[in-house]
């Protein structure tokens, strides 16, 4: 596609000209790896289910993976993916369920959720979007969703608005607020902690 001054195939503003490749990873990419640190976490979590401090990295790196999709994936679906409206739907529901789950003590039930999430994106989503959007725009949502994750909240908030405009209002401001609650009490949220 190149550095077309087009809109894109998933409703992004245009690039300036550069004269070369957009840098970054693509979106597929990014979601993979982090699906990878979620599946780790969650056998993690079960060889150690009285280690709060899994937990606690758990819960904030799902918040923070569930957020950025809420705010880049998810659109991404439903502009360029046929069907995509009830895809986006359907996973923003069962987004709702795993952020309830997350503010719980059921170990079992997160796990289950949270390798529901990563097949469903994994062997549904990824794979459509992939065929349906040049690569040069998957790269640009790659880049957006590692942005969003990194100022997306901390802990589950599902009572926030999951669609744009306003969760990419909104879950940057509650991620200050939870960050500033994560130094204040020394809670641990990158795996890197652990």
């Amino acid at each position: 596609m190149g550095n077309s001054t087009a809109v894109s195939e998933v409703n992004l503003p245009p690039l300036p000209p550069t004269g070369g490749k957009t840098p970054g990873r693509s979106i597929v990419d990014v979601v993979n790896k982090q699906h990878q640190e979620l599946l780790g976490l969650i056998a993690k979590m079960e060889s150690e289910p009285d280690n709060p401090k899994v937990k606690s990295v758990l819960v904030a790196v799902a918040s923070r993976h569930l957020c950025a999709e809420e705010q880049y994936l998810y659109p991404a679906i439903r502009t360029a993916v046929p069907g995509g409206d009830e895809l986006a739907d359907r996973e923003l529901a069962e987004d709702q369920t795993l952020m309830h789950l997350l503010s719980g003590d059921d170990i079992n039930a997160t796990a289950a959720a949270i390798r529901r999430h990563v097949a469903a994106d994994a062997e549904e989503l990824l794979p459509m979007l992939s065929q349906m959007v040049p690569s040069e725009d998957l790269v640009r949502l790659g880049n957006r969703l590692e942005t969003a994750e990194e100022a997306a909240p901390t802990r589950p908030h599902p009572a926030t608005p999951s669609t744009p405009p306003w969760n990419k209002v909104v879950d940057p401001l509650i991620g200050v607020v939870d960050k500033a609650r994560d130094a204040v009490t020394g809670r641990k949220t990158y795996v890197r902690d652990l």
